[in-house]
């Protein structure tokens, strides 16, 4: 089998199936983890995720590309995602803001996307057989055995760290947001900003954009770095980005997040990556899901307590590998009563699964950026 028309394009997956469909964004052909996103909107937010790093992104909602793009929802510079997979895509824009259409904007880009497939009977396939590897090829002249063996190169996600290939390159500090309201700003400047590290395993801008408003002055620092490089800009605190690929890979994070918890002395804060490494550094251990959590809508809780949440991840923290008389698991995913947040007993440690800065998504989390500021105020008060 060829496909030899231009605009048509494959999905092929690595055990054998496949979908044919039309090409859009930038032509090419390319490979990676096939995965699926549940919410109703934000595609461009999910596209500029740096924890999407080289996968290939299945929406489920049928229709993207109505409301264009505009560089003011990025959550990272340029696209993460290599490939994108749509039953349909909407050649105008119908939003004010928009800037450049969703097609235009990925073939800037160098996307690869097929559209017109059924979406529907994808997303069933790979909750049936767990994640699988793929390759969207729109270039002519490729047989499926050719792609076949493109595709036998992919690496798998299990073990593979993808931290440094989305970290920060240079130290940079932001104190300022275009997001934070008049008012916000106004009351965050009558006090003395809380000085908080960042350390960037795939950092998102709505994260910075959320620790700013509640009244951070945050310096970003490479997923690399050392305690006494964090150490040297006298942090009030200490945060912990998310970010791709295996959590028990990144053994640089690993091993600054245990030097910090030996410390002792400041507090802690993850999300996602960030939440996995904290996890790894007190001891427990990560697995691979199935399929992921990946939407808009996951409920979290405990004990009567529940938030809806914004999720995307694909690996997730073993319950029964975190010693829990000094680890409190807050929350669990109550889909599939995986840990969503821990803390630390009676330390200023903890983190949570989940994305609170819920860019596009619930507001139900947002406290926990709130209560991180308060164990720095806390913090503030003993110090001073």
């Amino acid at each position: 089998m060829f496909f030899n028309t231009e605009s048509s394009a494959i999905l092929l997956l690595d055990d054998g199936t496949y979908f044919e469909g039309i090409a859009f964004g930038s032509i090419g052909t390319i490979s990676g983890e096939v995965v699926f996103n549940t919410g109703m909107s934000g595609y461009q937010e999910v596209i500029t995720d740096p924890s999407y790093f080289g996968q290939l992104i299945t929406f489920t909602y049928p229709e993207i590309g109505n409301t264009g793009v505009n560089r003011n929802d990025n959550e990272s510079p340029h696209p993460s995602v290599k490939g994108v997979i749509t039953r349909q895509m909407s050649t105008t824009a119908s939003n004010w803001r928009h800037e450049m259409y969703l097609d235009d904007w990925l073939k800037n880009e160098k996307v690869v996307g097929i559209r017109g497939i059924d979406t529907r009977a994808l997303v069933r396939h790979i909750r049936e057989t767990g994640t699988l590897n793929g390759i969207i090829s729109s270039e002519s002249g490729y047989s499926i055995s050719e792609l076949f063996s493109i595709l036998r190169s992919s690496p798998s996600m299990n073990g593979l760290n993808l931290v440094d290939k989305v970290t920060t390159a240079k130290i940079y500090k932001t104190n300022s947001v275009c997001s934070v309201s008049f008012d916000q700003r106004i009351k965050n400047s009558e006090k003395r900003p809380y000085r908080v590290v960042a350390i960037d395993f795939g950092i998102k801008q709505s994260i910075l954009d959320r620790l700013v408003s509640h009244g951070c002055e945050v310096i970003v620092l490479p997923a690399g770095s050392s305690m006494t490089e964090v150490l040297e800009f006298s942090p009030e605190g200490v945060f912990f980005s998310n970010g791709p690929g295996d959590p028990s890979t990144v053994e640089n994070g690993i091993k600054l997040t245990k030097d910090l918890i030996e410390y002792g002395q400041l507090p802690l804060f993850g999300i996602c990556l960030g939440h996995q490494i904290l996890g790894l550094a007190l001891g427990g251990k990560t697995f691979k899901l199935p399929y992921g959590h990946r939407g808009l809508n996951h409920p979290c809780g405990l004990n009567g307590s529940v938030e809806i949440t914004s999720q995307n991840h694909g690996f997730a923290l073993d319950s029964e590998s975190l010693n829990l008389d000094e680890i409190k698991i807050t929350r669990f995913n109550l889909n599939d009563k995986t840990v969503a947040a821990i803390s630390v007993i009676d330390k200023p440690f903890f983190g949570v699964q989940y994305h609170p800065e819920a860019s596009p998504g619930p507001h139900d989390a947002d406290h926990h950026f709130n209560h991180f500021v308060t164990l720095i105020e806390e913090r503030r008060t003993i110090v001073d």
